[in-house]
């Protein structure tokens, strides 16, 4: 398991958080993905490498919301960047409407934004145990 953690003296709650550079092995647009929704303050993000899992995508990125305009920005901020900084956009975007489970397909990456009521029912990281996790600091 890789874990990439903010290091350095204790930040306030609305000091910005510091790009994610690593773990340099997921490709620069899912870390674009996670550092879009680390600056919506997404909680709990975990990106799951299933390249060795027979998945039908190479990778997930999961995060909680607090609430449905928490979990809209979220998106918003990820389509957005994804958009702007890397020329892609989603192939499909379900979920945006109710705002309980927002799913942003890129084909080679799925961005999956949860509550957290929807995070814990559907249980991704359980469901794909077998995926190597790369867990994020909140």
């Amino acid at each position: 398991m890789v874990t990439a953690k903010k290091s350095g003296a204790h930040k306030s709650p609305t000091a910005p958080k510091a790009p994610v550079r690593g773990p340099s092995k997921l490709p620069r647009s899912v870390v674009g993905a996670v550092d879009a929704a680390r600056d919506k303050k997404a909680l709990d993000v975990v990106v799951l490498d299933l390249r060795k899992t027979g998945g039908f995508t190479d990778y997930f990125v999961v995060c909680t919301g607090t609430n449905p305009r928490q979990i809209q920005a979220i998106a918003d901020a990820v389509t957005e960047t994804l958009r702007t900084e890397f020329g892609e956009r989603p192939a499909l975007a379900e979920g945006v409407k109710k705002s309980e489970w927002v799913l942003l397909d890129y084909f080679s990456f799925v961005v999956h934004i949860f509550g957290r009521e929807c995070r814990a029912f559907y249980d991704l990281e359980r469901l794909w145990g077998n995926a190597a996790r790369h867990e994020f600091s909140d």
